[in-house]
């Protein structure tokens, strides 16, 4: 398998899965406003693909939702399918990304230290 074809199908997985997660599931512990697909890792064989999800907000908020796309796999997996058109979809596994609130904290915290350091001025 391609590295180039790996990293196209990784691309359109990714979009696919967000106009899943956006139009289609109903479950309402899932805020499409707050979930962001962060990246797909797939396999060299494209049997699995690794989903890296972010949740903004509290730590219950983010179980919730990661439990709701637990739930919700088998029916993203069979869309996926359909959307693709290949035989096979890559099995799922969802993983949560902290990275983006990292991000923020990290704005914040320099932030304050930027205002901190006028006032001393």
């Amino acid at each position: 398998m391609s590295r180039r074809r790996q990293d196209r199908m990784s691309i359109e997985i990714q979009k696919i899965i967000s106009r899943i997660i956006q139009e289609e599931i109903k479950d309402p512990r899932i805020d499409f406003t707050i979930v962001s697909i962060i990246r797909v890792d797939l396999s060299r064989d494209l049997g699995h693909a690794r989903v890296y999800i972010s949740v903004l907000g509290d730590n219950e908020k983010q179980e919730e939702t990661m439990q709701a796309l637990q739930k919700a796999k088998g029916y993203i997996r069979t869309e996926l399918v359909r959307d693709l058109r290949v035989k096979h979809a890559p099995e799922l596994e969802f993983r949560l990304d902290r990275s983006i609130e990292h991000g923020i904290r990290i704005a914040s915290l320099l932030d304050e230290l930027k205002e901190e350091h006028k006032g001393e001025k």
